[in-house]
Parts: C-alpha cells; structure tokens; sequence
C-alpha cells in the first residue's frame, strides 16, 4: 500500500491544473489517466476564454499550443429550407491578449502535462481506477484493482460522470436533462482555404454556433471552431430530449443530416475527416453542481457540474481550468494545516464561490429552463427567416412599407406563440 500527498483522478484540464498549482509548491502530486494519455478521451477541438483564466495561471498560457485567436463570431438560426446569420468581427477581438481561443485538447492537454510534470506531477496513463480507498470515514486514496494507493486528498477531476464522486457519496447518478450529448467531427482543410471560406488572415479564428430545426425540437444545436488546419463541427443535443421526445433518433443521424445542409457542406467540402468522438457534457448550470468538498477529496472541472450554455456562448474549459487552480490551492491551505478533514478543504467551496466563473453560474443559472423552451428551436427562426424573406423577396406585386410588412410578419407570426411567456421568463437572464 503506497502513499503520496495528493492523487488526482483525471488528466483534462481542471486535473492538471490543480496538478501544476500542487507540484509548483513541492507537493508530491500523482495524476493517473484512464486514456493513453492526457487528452486522449476528451472530444478534440473546442475554445478557450482567456481572460477568466490568467490570473490564476499568469505568464503559463503566453507559449501554449492555440490554433487560432476569435475574431469574429457567428450566429445562424435554420429552419427546414432556410438560414439567417448574425455575424460580429471587431478589432476588439484582435488586440492582444487574445480573448479566445481554438485550441485542439489532445494536443492542448499534453502540452499542459508536459508543464505540470516540469514542476515536479506524476502522470500515469492507462490507469483504470475502479472504487475510492475510505478509512475512518473519508477519503483516504484510490483503489485499483486489488492496489490500494493512498492520499491525504483526492481530487476528483475524472469528467462529466463522475465515478470518483458517486462513489464517495457526493452526488447521486445524473439526471438526463442535466446531462447533454455532444457528438463532434475533426475536419482537415488546407489553411488558407479556412482562411478564405471565414473572411480570415493567418492566425485568426472564427466560431459559429448553429439552432433550430437541426434538433427537431430538442435543446442543443450545431458549431464550427476553425483551427489552424481543421474545423471542428459538432452538434449537442439533451439526453432528456432524445430519451422523451425522440427515442428513436440517432445522434450520429442527426449529426450527419446538419452536415449535409448548404451551410455546412459548403465549408468542409473537400475536407477529410481525422477524427470522431462522442462525449456528455454538462448542462444542469448551477443546480446540478453537487457537494464539491468531503473529508480527504475534492470536485473540479465537469465532474464538478461546472459548465455554462448561454445560448450564444458555450464555456467550459475555462472553468475546469479555474476550478483546478482553485483546488490546489484548497490543498496547499489544508496541508499548512496538516487538516485534510471535511471542515479544512471547505475553503476550496468558499474559493469558487468567491470567482468569477461561480458568479457567471449564479446570474445565469436560469439558462437551462430558458433554453429547454422548443419554440426557440421551432417557432422563432422561422418567424427570423419569414421576416426578412418578406423583406427581400422582390415579386409581381407591389412592395409594402418595410415598417408595415414587419408589423405584419411578426403580428401574424407572434400570435401563434405565447411570447409574453417567453418574455416573462427570459427577464431571469
């Protein structure tokens, strides 16, 4: 039965960065991996908000392996047999810092491993843990197979799932409309033909976010994250949609019907797929954050329920890098203290509590009921598109007034939903 200070389960983000923090300060801090390496079981590509995250990691991020800084953003609402695209570029997006960033996980999080073991972590991939070692009522360490390693804290960082935290009791097995389903393709294109197809020059990124009919009804939607030489496009759809409302559709049916959309196929046409992945993202918000703190053990990350759908912005890697952070720190307050006891790694709670991201999870904790609504996925693109096909449609009869065809659109359009509704719970946001 071997021993060290701090055993981390789970080598993303949130896990190796509460690993750099500890092995920084002289921490003897082993992290084991249950993929091939770090980033091996995260679904590739996705974006990076920087300025929630430098603080607690200042001058780490100046050399990292980032694909492609955000200049412009995207917005397209789809019906059946139409689009409508918002598009925001701003030199505000190109000032430095960067903002955001594209970044590739399995090539990000190896580059964060190398870092944390340059402080001193021990990363084991490959290791498989299968319950949580408890003595005298805490969290003592991990169990493997008939090994027992133990710790004087356990940091849970092991994903959406969670098993290290249902097996110490801190939460109960997700609710499905607490849990989505992302489902993500890695595209190639030669550079400069991502850089034409986005209105781009050499380095900059754009993301685009896509909702409406693509999920027949359900709550999700579709994005593109362009990289350097790659587009990532996926699509994530609630568990609790497809099990209530479509039981009998196919993700990977859904997925590959967006990716045959005008849309769609005019950006990865010609491009060669290198990769496809599937994985549960988080979506309860605030609500479904479970306990974060026992006796010997720490949440971080999304095992920790920390992840935000604002509609217009998904976040999550920010958070899992924060949350990390925040954790070690708890660690090295509670070893000061030589008190690893429920009551001493509490701080860790009063840490996030205290953040930024823990505050945007509170002003918005109302997000996933408001966008749980079906009619943002059916009605309202469909009034967008009516509206302004309304407007640009030039036929054999007379044009209207712009101001009086709106107010007709909408009035007929509007009537056909309960509007005030909506507007009255969309005031929580």
């Amino acid at each position: 039965m071997d021993k060290v200070e701090v055993v981390i389960v789970g080598a993303g983000l949130a896990g190796l960065s509460a690993a750099y923090v500890l092995a920084d300060a002289g921490v003897e801090v082993l992290v084991v991996e249950r993929g091939d390496f770090p980033g091996s079981k995260n679904v590739s590509g996705g974006r990076l908000y920087l300025e929630p995250v430098r603080a607690y990691l200042p001058g780490l991020f100046d050399e990292a392996p980032f694909e492609r800084q955000v200049v412009k953003e995207r917005l397209t609402m789809l019906t059946s047999e139409s689009s409508v695209t918002v598009e925001l570029a701003s030199d505000r997006f190109r000032s430095s810092p960067a903002n955001s960033v594209t970044v590739l996980r399995a090539r990000f999080d190896q580059w964060l491993a190398e870092k944390a073991s340059e402080k001193g972590a021990f990363i084991i991939p490959g290791y498989k843990v299968d319950d949580v070692w408890m003595e005298e009522g805490r969290v003592a360490g991990i169990r493997s197979n008939e090994d027992i390693l133990q710790a004087d804290v356990v940091i849970a960082a092991d994903g959406v799932l969670s098993f290290i935290a249902e097996k110490a009791g801190m939460r109960e097995c997700h609710q499905p409309r607490n849990v989505a389903l992302g489902v993500k393709e890695i595209i190639e294109l030669p550079e400069k033909r991502i850089q034409d197809l986005f209105g781009l020059k050499a380095g900059e990124g754009a993301t685009q976010l896509f909702f409406g009919s693509i999920t027949e009804g359900m709550m999700g939607g579709g994005f593109l994250y362009t990289n350097q030489t790659s587009l990532s496009l996926g699509m994530v759809i609630s568990i609790h949609d497809l099990m209530q409302k479509h039981p009998t559709i196919s993700p990977h049916d859904l997925f590959e019907l967006f990716k045959k959309r005008p849309e769609i196929e005019v950006l990865i046409s010609g491009g060669h797929s290198v990769e496809y992945s599937a994985h549960d993202v988080p979506e309860g918000g605030l609500k479904s954050i479970p306990r974060l703190y026992a006796g010997g053990l720490l949440v971080a990350g999304d095992a920790a329920g920390l992840c935000l759908n604002q509609g217009i912005t998904l976040r999550g890697m920010d958070m899992a890098i924060v949350s990390g952070v925040l954790a070690g720190r708890a660690v090295l307050d509670a070893r000061q203290k030589k008190d690893y006891t429920a009551e001493s790694l509490g701080i860790y709670e009063k840490y996030l509590k205290g953040s930024s991201i823990y505050q945007d999870l509170s002003t918005f904790q109302h997000m996933p009921e408001i966008l749980s609504n079906p009619r943002l996925f059916e009605k309202y693109p469909e009034v967008a598109s009516e509206l302004l096909l309304e407007i640009f449609r030039v036929d054999a009869q007379p044009k209207q007034k712009i101001s009086r065809t709106v107010l007709r659109t909408i009035s007929r359009e509007l009537l056909k939903v309960d509007v005030l509704r909506d507007l009255w719970h969309m005031r929580k946001i």
